[in-house]
């Protein structure tokens, strides 16, 4: 109790000190809030805003309910969360942070999840996309395609490991995860194909909302959350700087610096890891940068900032699950140990995967094998489409399988 006390007092001193801050270096602010807005503009807005608008209409169509179907064999029994989970996990894992949070808190709306379902579902499904973990950080930052491999298996693999950790996260209720009868109309769980045909056909004529109207509402719903994401990309980018011409952020670096080396990390990690809590562009990119440091320990900071994610996005992920009842706590519990796994697995597999890749592998870049498969005429946004639907596709034969393993003779015998 005295802790939430003095939350309040602290937030405003925070607040009076950035803004007596902002006012002493007014150049310094204006050009960070310009380099926050262009990152939002050019990089954000177009890779975010059309999977918001899709994601929408796909939830008004029932094409989630019919994958929440399909899925709920696998999703269930692996990460205690309704098939629908399915969905939201491709598509985070596809676009990146924060779409897997806006669509959980769709699904906890519609009532497709309960309040610890979403919660457990935003926990591992947040991550980074593979266009920027390959192409902006692994050949852009990096200048070296060989650490995609590495980076995408800690990534995203210590992100299953989250959701398998996940499972154990709430109460073992039994209650159904929706009252809709779009939702679930029966509580069994076996592979078909008819059923998933029938919920989705339910849920829209339950939503009856028209083409137009559903565009529109989903163009405005989207628009209002990319506003907020745009600004608290400038606010978090005015921020760092504002306390690095300062002299906040030497200080900072100072202390860690004498920190690192009694975990067995190199000082010249410390501004990558302190940039990355701010922001993750930012932080990645500096961890590129020390010379002196060797490439694992490297890629392991590197990994570790991808996979908390910065404030930034935190603050994101925060705003969009304010709209539901779905708690900040174990998602911000989830990135920790996301961070501290996707770190401690680069290192771990360092040796075998890095050994067992082409020496020439590190010259190869990304547009070269797009040129070479013939993709440099396909639209990224494209390739991405066929990244979730095959996704998807993915999950479904998974589901499949599980069931029919499941659903047994010799499985029944066990029961």
């Amino acid at each position: 109790m005295n802790f939430k006390r003095w939350i309040i007092p602290l937030l405003l001193i925070a607040v009076l000190t950035l803004g007596v801050l902002m006012l002493s270096y007014p150049g310094s602010s204006w050009e960070a809030g310009v380099r926050g807005l262009a990152i939002w503009w050019d990089v954000l807005f177009p890779s975010l805003f059309p999977f918001f608008v899709i994601s929408d209409i796909m939830l008004g169509f029932g094409i989630v309910h019919f994958l929440g179907k399909l899925l709920d064999p696998l999703m269930k029994p692996l990460f205690r969360i309704p098939g629908s989970g399915g969905f939201v996990a491709a598509m985070g894992f596809a676009s990146g942070y924060p779409v897997s949070a806006k669509l959980a808190t769709k699904l906890r709306e519609q009532r497709l999840v309960t309040r610890e379902e979403g919660e457990r579902l935003v926990a591992f499904t947040t991550s980074s996309d593979p266009i920027f973990l390959i192409g902006a950080v692994s050949v852009g930052f990096f200048g070296n395609s060989k650490l995609a491999g590495i980076l995408a298996l800690s990534h995203y693999g210590s992100a299953i490991l989250i959701g398998f950790v996940m499972r154990f996260y709430g109460t073992k209720s039994n209650k159904p995860s929706s009252s809709s009868p779009a939702a679930l109309k029966s509580t069994s769980h076996r592979f078909s194909l008819r059923r998933a045909i029938q919920a989705m056909h339910e849920a829209r004529i339950q939503d009856g909302r028209g083409l137009g109207e559903l565009l529109q509402q989903a163009v405005v719903s989207s628009l209002q959350l990319m506003t907020v994401v745009g600004g608290l990309v400038v606010f978090f980018s005015v921020v760092l700087e504002v306390l690095t011409v300062s002299g906040v952020m030497t200080t900072l670096y100072s202390g860690v610096r004498t920190i690192l080396p009694y975990i067995g990390l190199p000082p010249a990690l410390a501004e990558p890891l302190l940039g990355g809590l701010f922001e993750v562009t930012l932080g990645a990119k500096a961890a590129a940068g020390p010379a002196s440091v060797p490439l694992v320990f490297k890629a392991a900071a590197a990994a570790f900032i991808l996979s908390w994610g910065g404030l930034s996005v935190h603050a994101q992920v925060a705003s969009i699950l304010n709209g539901a009842d779905l708690r900040y706590f174990p998602f911000l519990m989830a990135r920790l140990l996301h961070a501290f796994l996707a770190a401690t697995l680069l290192i771990l597999l360092w040796h075998p995967v890095m050994g067992t890749l082409p020496a020439m592998a590190s010259q190869i870049s990304v547009t070269g094998i797009e040129e070479a498969l013939g993709w440099g005429a396909v639209p990224g946004t494209f390739i991405l489409f066929l990244k979730i639907i095959s996704t998807l596709l993915i999950l479904s034969v998974l589901s499949v399988i599980i069931h029919r393993n499941w659903n047994s003779p010799k499985s029944k015998q066990h029961k």
